[in-house]
C-alpha cells in the first residue's frame, strides 16, 4: 500500500469483525511500531498485545466513556513508556502509538486508540480512580511503567466516510 492510501484510510473505527490478526501480523505491526523515533534515541516505548476476551472486556470498562467498544475489538495493544530512561516517555508513545496505527492500516486492518495516561474512570467526576491504575488491577505492568494509552485492533466490520477535505489555510501559517 502507498503511503498516501495509508494515511487516507486511517480512521477510527470502533466495530470489528470477529476474526483476530494472527500472531505474526500483531507482531509486525509492533516492530514497525519500534522504529518510531524517540527522544534521544532512547526506544522507552513498551507494548502488551491482548488477545484474551475476558480481558479485553475489562478493558473495555477503564472508563465510562470512550472504551466500551473495546468488547467487539479482536485485540488490543496496550502502548506504554518505561518513566526511568527519560521524562519524555509520554512524547515517545504518542509518536509509536501513530506508527503503530499507521502500520495496522498497512496490514489491512482497523484501529481506535483509548487515551489512558491520566484519565479518570468515571467522566464526571474527574477525581475519580484512574483508568490506569484500574488497568494495573489485572495487567502485569511493571512499576516503572505508565500507560499511554490503548489501540484497540481488527478487521474492520464497515467502510469508513472519507476524510474531510483539508482546509490548508485555517491550519497554516506561513513565515516568509
Amino acid at each position: 500500500m502507498e503511503f498516501k492510501e495509508v494515511l487516507t484510510k486511517r480512521r477510527s473505527v470502533r466495530k470489528f469483525l470477529p476474526t483476530a490478526p494472527s500472531h505474526e501480523v500483531l507482531l509486525d505491526i509492533v516492530h514497525d511500531a519500534n522504529t518510531a523515533p524517540s527522544s534521544r534515541n532512547m526506544h522507552t516505548t513498551r507494548f502488551m498485545i491482548i488477545e484474551d476476551r475476558e480481558t479485553l472486556d475489562k478493558i473495555a470498562e477503564m472508563r465510562d466513556y470512550g472504551s466500551g467498544f473495546m468488547t467487539g475489538a479482536p485485540a488490543a495493544i496496550v502502548v506504554m513508556g518505561d518513566t526511568t530512561k527519560t521524562d519524555l516517555w509520554r512524547e515517545n508513545c504518542a509518536i509509536s502509538a501513530t506508527i503503530l496505527q499507521l502500520s495496522i492500516v498497512n496490514h489491512g486492518l482497523a484501529s481506535c486508540w483509548v487515551h489512558v495516561a491520566d484519565r479518570p474512570r468515571i467522566h464526571e467526576k474527574p477525581d475519580s480512580e484512574r483508568a490506569e491504575t484500574y488497568l494495573r488491577t489485572f495487567l502485569d505492568i511493571p512499576e516503572d511503567w505508565k500507560v499511554e494509552c490503548v489501540v484497540a485492533l481488527g478487521y474492520s466490520d464497515f467502510e469508513p466516510k472519507p476524510l474531510p477535505e483539508w482546509d490548508s489555510e485555517s491550519t497554516i501559517l506561513w513565515h516568509k
